[in-house]
């Protein structure tokens, strides 16, 4: 199954954002085809000073994020998103994927066979 997570939510939902974390490296280990794609207040995931945010049951954000970025599981970052929230090309660092525009969000939603959002 190719899967695609969306996280839109930021470090103000913890439960929400290390939920969508943990079920995308889950899919992924039960090798699945993984993509996350982060826009709005989401972008913030990838900045290492979010990294200690933790959910209820949901563990460590930046656990998953670490594994997810060791997994190779490809990332997308609203350039958009990041701009607006003073983030340059350094958020993406040991990061398979890149920035993109909304069209890019277009064609991975086509192409995944199921789209959760976070």
């Amino acid at each position: 199954m190719k899967l695609l997570v969306h996280i839109t939510s930021g470090p103000e939902q913890p439960n929400k954002i290390t939920l969508g974390c943990l079920v995308a490296l889950t899919a992924h280990n039960e090798s699945h085809h993984v993509q996350v794609a982060l826009a709005a207040d989401g972008v913030h995931l990838l900045a290492p000073g979010h990294a200690d945010i933790e959910g209820q049951g949901t563990g460590r954000l930046g656990d998953h994020i670490a594994a997810l970025k060791e997994a190779g599981v490809e990332f997308f970052v609203s350039g958009k998103s990041a701009k607006a929230r003073g983030y340059d090309d350094s958020l993406l660092d040991g990061v398979t994927g890149g920035f993109g525009m909304p069209d890019k969000l277009i064609a991975m939603v086509a192409e995944a066979n199921k789209v959760l959002c976070y």
